[in-house]
């Protein structure tokens, strides 16, 4: 093993090892169960002291785990916290269902689960009123919520927008945006200011009975809210003041912790792959012209074919389109390339197997465990297995195309697949604007999963990259789309 193989593994084990003792350190003195309500999973997290419950629930696309930070802090600190997965997220096997543009289809499903976790706290808890704690989507879910529900205290909504916020309900109320958030943090002050024209950020309004105030987390946007460390200490402190308590907890830094972890993890399979065996691999150049044509021809005809076809098969939010996309998109590539550069000779199993393994079982185990889902449910097996017959002909012709080009390159070409999912959000914005969600999801693909696949590449060629990758891919938004049944 090369000295610089060594380097990197060495320091990669050392941020390992510091993430993992933040990470775990969280979870110390906290007792951590999961329950089923029906078929909602929940997961209880308590000190054992049986304080004030707190019902904690997601946002859009989110699922228990990418809300345990809150949870982990608020349990530390003496709270019996309930985190659920709503209908269709994370491990929730049955599907969201109803018209998602009325209050009265997929919302009124919603605050009806909900409704019912409540009343689990409620009856498991000591007696005093239930704290409401949701990310985005569920801002909406928990005021309608807690203005039929008996026994619920304060809410603490996380990047918040619901037009059911009056100037009189919820009573007792803190929101709190990302600095990043313009949008939503201009939301909360509006809802502060109903009571308080002249109220800024951090002002506490109202009286007889009538609390509530609007925060902006530092250098935070929607998803780094998650684990924002201001935020959660505000959110206590909120908490602590409805009940009496002075109870406080350190608050360790896990979202820098989660990103050490997963770096960590990408870094190490750098050394691991140089165990494969070597296989050469011609690498013919392209031309401008031919990386021209190898990205602008499957972005513009790919959203303007998948575009025309209507399917209504999988029980899922534009999963089948996202599955004809990457098919036409790696696929016209993938011939476009053929005719270019010549055949790329078959994968090898060994490097693409090891990757899968890496990709799904080692990275895919920690940010389960520290981030979000990543285990489906047995309804989502058919899902996955769907997009595979996109996601895999388009990675094989991504890794293709990425084989021994520079940096700047294989920019372009991930960038001309995004524009060509932003092309078919035009085309139809109505059915196709969730796509817009999985944009992230395929960036942060690409900076973890993507430079593991390098390094199989380099050892063991691109179409070995590619099938590995195109599993994990699929495997990644299959867990990731809410399950939806209208």
């Amino acid at each position: 093993m090369r000295r610089r193989d060594l380097s990197v593994g060495l320091a990669a084990l050392l941020l390992a090892v510091w993430s993992l003792w933040v990470l775990e350190g969280a979870r110390q003195g906290v007792v951590i169960e999961d329950l089923r309500l029906g078929d909602t999973p929940v997961t209880r997290m308590s000190d054992g002291s049986g304080g004030p419950p707190v019902v904690i629930a997601h946002g859009f696309a989110g699922s228990r785990q990418m809300m345990q930070a809150y949870g982990l802090t608020l349990a530390r600190s003496g709270y019996d916290v309930h985190a659920f997965d709503f209908l269709g997220h994370g491990r929730h096997k049955v599907p969201m269902g109803g018209d998602v543009s009325s209050v009265e289809g997929t919302t009124r499903l919603l605050v009806d689960q909900t409704a019912e976790v409540i009343a689990m706290a409620r009856a498991r808890g000591d007696g005093a009123a239930v704290a409401l704690l949701g990310h985005s989507m569920a801002t909406d879910v928990l005021v309608r919520v807690a203005a039929e529900t008996e026994g619920v205290g304060p809410l603490i909504l996380l990047s918040p927008f619901s037009q059911a916020i009056t100037a009189t309900e919820p009573k007792d109320l803190l929101m709190i945006a990302g600095a990043w958030e313009a949008r939503l943090s201009e939301f909360a002050l509006e809802q502060v200011r109903q009571i308080d024209p002249e109220a800024g950020f951090g002002d506490v309004v109202g009286e007889d009975g009538l609390r509530r105030m609007a925060l902006q987390a530092p250098m935070v946007e929607h998803v780094a809210i998650l684990h924002s460390r201001a935020a959660q200490r505000a959110a206590l402190d909120w908490l602590n003041g409805f009940h009496g308590r002075d109870q406080g907890t350190q608050v360790p830094p896990t979202g820098w912790a989660l990103i050490g972890l997963l770096t960590a993890i990408t870094a190490l399979f750098g050394p691991v792959a140089r165990l494969l065996p070597r296989r050469e691999t011609p690498d013919i150049p392209l031309s401008a012209r031919g990386l021209a044509a190898a990205i602008v021809l499957p972005a513009l005809a790919a959203p303007l074919l998948a575009t025309q076809v209507e399917t209504k098969v999988l029980p899922v939010l534009v999963a089948e389109y996202l599955a004809l996309h990457l098919m036409i998109y790696g696929g016209l590539q993938l011939a476009v390339l053929g005719w270019l550069r010549g055949r790329p000779g078959w994968p090898a199993p060994l490097a693409a197997g090891l990757l899968v393994l890496w990709t799904l079982g080692v990275f895919g185990f920690a940010l389960d465990r520290y981030g979000a889902n990543f285990w489906p449910t047995p309804e989502r097996l058919t899902i996955i297995a769907a997009l595979c017959l996109g996601a895999v002909p388009f990675m094989l012709a991504d890794s293709w195309l990425a084989h021994g080009a520079g940096l700047w390159r294989r920019v372009l070409a991930r960038v001309g697949f995004l524009a060509s999912l932003g092309i078919a959000v035009a085309l139809d914005f109505g059915g196709l604007f969730f796509l817009l969600m999985i944009a992230p999801v395929i960036v942060l693909f690409f900076l973890s999963f993507g430079v593991m696949g390098r390094a199989v590449a380099q050892r063991s060629g691109p179409m070995a990259a590619g099938l590995g990758l195109g599993l994990a891919l699929a495997w990644a938004l299959g867990v990731s789309f809410p399950l939806f049944s209208a």
